[in-house]
């Protein structure tokens, strides 16, 4: 049975947020699971993208029809500036008969307006995830996930999170083996090793002999190490006090949650690349079988074992132990 997807878009509107999971939809079609795609808009034509490329043939939400999933692409305007009625009643109106309701990106800015996020878990690109929190204080914010699902409503981070999402969709309407032959055709992961957080710290501490960048580096080119808080400031030659400030003014976490996040990060991949629960644990810095399990249920709501059966690459995983 074909679904009809909607994706909102608007002058400044961020072009992968709308080609990215369409294209995601699209190769589902070639596998015998139809998605019919339309681009709405507050007065339908063509709209221009923040790139200067015009998507043409956009409706109004009165003559898209009948939808099963909307999704509300983003763009930076949407956390920058006052989101313009027309846009707001445009998604309300479209909103209304759908199952599914979707964001990529800032689109989670709309949502939010329109207080469909409120009480629920929501995410966005993790540069306005403090944005977003601040301005809707009833939306539980989420600014390290990938993607969040609360109810009917699931919200992406950053421009190619979007991929992200559509492939959760699709899972979610065929199954995780449908939603794995596109990844792998697509070249992306199923789901991506990590949160947001990996990005965000890479490009947060600018200067390459900032001691926090320093840090930063010895820490993710070996998770393993003695990173505890007082061993860290030695390394950044910083009290522990100032190393927590500059922790939570740069990345917004502490140094002990930010290396359970690298180490874990580290356990996923090599899950993923084939190793036992055992040597990811090790190789990762976790430690134990424990320490991993314990953080896989605190983060992901599942077990590593389960983790790597449903996302590991391979047909027959390796034990690499060794």
């Amino acid at each position: 049975m074909t679904q009809r997807v909607g994706f909102v878009v608007f002058g400044g509107v961020t072009m992968l947020d709308v080609s990215g999971p369409s294209e995601v939809l699209h190769q589902a079609g070639s596998l015998g699971h139809h998605y019919d795609l339309v681009l709405l808009s507050t007065h339908g034509g063509d709209v221009r993208t923040s790139s200067g490329l015009t998507l043409s043939g956009t409706v109004t939400a009165t003559d898209a029809g009948a939808l099963d999933t909307l999704v509300v692409a983003g763009g930076d305007r949407l956390a920058e500036q006052p989101i313009e009625d027309e846009l707001l009643a445009t998604t309300r109106d479209a909103a209304e008969s759908v199952t599914r309701v979707a964001s990529v990106c800032t689109g989670a800015f709309v949502l939010a307006e329109l207080g469909m996020l409120d009480g629920r878990r929501a995410t966005t690109h993790w540069r306005h995830a403090d944005t977003l929190a601040r301005r809707h204080p009833l939306v539980h914010v989420e600014p390290d996930a990938i993607h969040v699902r609360d109810g009917r409503y699931v919200t992406s981070a950053g421009i190619t999170a979007g991929i992200d999402l559509a492939l959760a969709l699709v899972e979610d309407d065929h199954g995780a083996d449908v939603a794995r032959h596109i990844a792998r055709e697509l070249v992306v992961f199923l789901q991506r090793p990590g949160g947001q957080s990996q990005f965000s710290t890479a490009t947060t501490p600018t200067a390459p002999g900032d001691p926090l960048r320093m840090l930063i580096d010895t820490v993710l080119a070996d998770p393993t190490g003695d990173h505890d808080l007082p061993s860290m400031a030695r390394a950044a030659a910083v009290s522990p006090r100032h190393l927590t400030r500059l922790f939570h003014a740069e990345l917004g976490t502490t140094p002990a949650r930010w290396v359970e996040r690298v180490r874990l990060d580290r356990a996923r991949q090599l899950l993923l690349d084939g190793h036992s629960v055992t040597s990811a644990a090790r190789r990762s810095g976790l430690g134990s079988d424990e320490t991993l399990r314990r953080a896989f249920a605190r983060h992901f709501d599942t077990t590593p074992t389960e983790y790597r059966q449903r996302f590991a690459t391979t047909g027959t995983i390796r034990d690499k132990a060794r």
